[in-house]
């Protein structure tokens, strides 16, 4: 593949003939439909019929299919040379099989009818490592889930790993915490306006972030570029710990600081959603990002991407 920065660069005759699948046409998704656009075509999974007037628009040919229905997606099969797989699983009350990711055995069981694709991208979660007490983690290191979300997200990796061992050269994005100006919820704008509290500095935990830019880039490089059955950390340069990055907001958007209290207290105050987010720390290492991936970050930092807006 072509130089990043122009994702596809030159486009030989064999190139235009690709035929990509976005699975989850989210922000993300559709950030990277943007890049590709005009250059190969573009196929959209999606369950809603509503969207498809939106996704025709944005250059997209829509398929409606649902995930949640493995026999709606049959017609998957044979259809894409490239895979961008970016849905979530689906939430599993408890009792049940609540540590499975249905929807991408679904998907890679359709895909498996027919001819594969040459290869898939599934964006997982930085979530898959639990806690590593702040250290540097490379994508080497053991897999331990501590949230049912993140179970799920280790079950669709072993899910798209099988679909490897079928021939296909699968590309994993671990993604931490996505953020952007222009993206909804996309900054810590609201949480300060609400005065969250964020924890003291002792207690507090080393977090990972990506610009959705960046990250659309990272998917659309991973499409093409990188060694099959291999995992990427989707992840900037930033060393910051959750209050550091809080507050580095507040002072760019000029609001005050958010107040400090020790962890007991957030576990009084703040939601379980929120305080799971608190009880994990680690530092992505992206050395494979760069290297193998040949991505050059946009916003290196959350500094610079929270300045872009």
């Amino acid at each position: 593949m072509p130089s990043i920065n122009s994702p596809l660069g030159a486009r030989p005759s064999r190139f235009r003939r690709e035929r990509v699948l976005v699975v989850g046409c989210g922000d993300v998704g559709m950030r990277a439909a943007g890049l590709l656009r005009g250059r190969l075509q573009l196929i959209a999974l999606t369950s809603s019929p509503a969207r498809v007037p939106q996704l025709r628009q944005a250059g997209l040919t829509p398929i409606v299919a649902d995930l949640d229905q493995p026999a709606s997606l049959r017609r998957l099969s044979g259809l894409a040379t490239r895979v961008l797989h970016l849905a979530p699983p689906a939430r599993v009350e408890e009792g049940a099989r609540w540590w499975r990711d249905a929807r991408t055995l679904a998907l890679a069981r359709a895909l498996r009818l027919r001819s594969l694709p040459s290869a898939f991208v599934y964006g997982s979660t930085s979530g898959v490592y639990g806690d590593c007490g702040g250290a540097l983690v490379a994508e080497t290191r053991a897999l331990r889930p501590e949230t049912p979300r993140a179970h799920r997200r280790v079950d669709a990796e072993r899910t798209v790993r099988w679909l490897g061992r079928a021939g296909v050269a699968v590309r994993i994005l671990r993604i931490p915490g996505i953020y952007a100006p222009d993206r909804e919820g996309g900054t810590p704008r609201e949480r300060l306006r609400r005065g969250t509290p964020v924890l003291r500095a002792e207690d507090d935990v080393y977090t990972n972030h990506i610009h959705a830019d960046d990250l659309a880039r990272a998917c659309v490089a991973a499409l093409w570029r990188g060694g099959p059955q291999r995992a990427f950390h989707a992840s900037d340069d930033s060393e910051i710990k959750m209050g550091d990055y809080i507050d580095l907001a507040a002072r760019l958007y000029g609001l005050p600081l958010p107040p400090r209290i020790a962890r007991d207290e957030a576990q009084a105050q703040l939601p379980l959603s929120l305080l799971s987010f608190m009880g994990e720390s680690r530092r992505l290492d992206n050395t494979r990002l760069k290297r193998e991936l040949r991505l050059r970050l946009r916003y290196p930092t959350v500094a610079a991407g929270l300045a872009s807006g």
